[in-house]
């Protein structure tokens, strides 16, 4: 019987970097990804795969090259994180289990490589979701009643509002990742 497949896709999150090409042991698997581009998940089966990322319809620059272990039956996003200099991938295991009823999941993503440790909170007061959430930092999967929601990004530990989310909507059954992307 061979190895349960897993799920993988990938973000773009590098914002001084060009649309780029998502190679996967050789093989183009996600073509021209732009900057906050999300891919679908694509079936791969467990094992060690050489993942490279090159400006869309290039060889080279090779920008990332990395070998990734992916284990049977587990969902993964990879992250290309930070500015092109320094560019690098951020290995995210994704949990796409059901959440409970009247909940949604959710969890944040820090890859804004110009941005400070930030705090995720319900505005006007609300509580304080994610805190001091550092660059390539990630904070775990959250219940939350499913609803609309408008939230801050805040410097962490302080009340002062760098970005205000409005009416973020978050569905009965399921599974967000917020990025914050600069």
């Amino acid at each position: 019987m061979p190895p349960k497949s897993s799920g993988s896709s990938a973000v773009h999150a590098s914002p001084d970097a060009p649309a780029v090409d998502v190679w996967v042991n050789g093989a183009v698997a996600f073509s021209n990804a732009p900057f906050t581009g999300i891919t679908d998940y694509a079936e791969l089966a467990a094992g060690t795969y050489n993942v490279q990322v090159s400006p869309t319809g290039a060889t080279e620059p090779i920008v990332i090259d990395a070998d990734l272990d992916l284990a049977a039956g587990t969902d993964y996003t990879v992250v290309a994180v930070g500015l092109l200099e320094n560019i690098e991938p951020l290995v995210l295991v994704d949990n796409n289990s059901a959440p409970a009823a009247g909940k949604a999941h959710v969890r944040f993503v820090h890859a804004s490589p110009d941005a400070p440790a930030v705090d995720i909170a319900v505005a006007n007061g609300g509580p304080v979701l994610f805190s001091n959430v550092p660059f390539n930092g990630v904070g775990d999967y959250l219940p939350v009643d499913a609803g609309t929601y408008d939230l801050e990004v805040r410097l962490a530990g302080t009340e002062t509002v760098a970005l205000s989310v409005p009416g973020v909507a978050l569905e009965d059954g399921v599974v967000y990742t917020i990025f914050a992307m600069g």
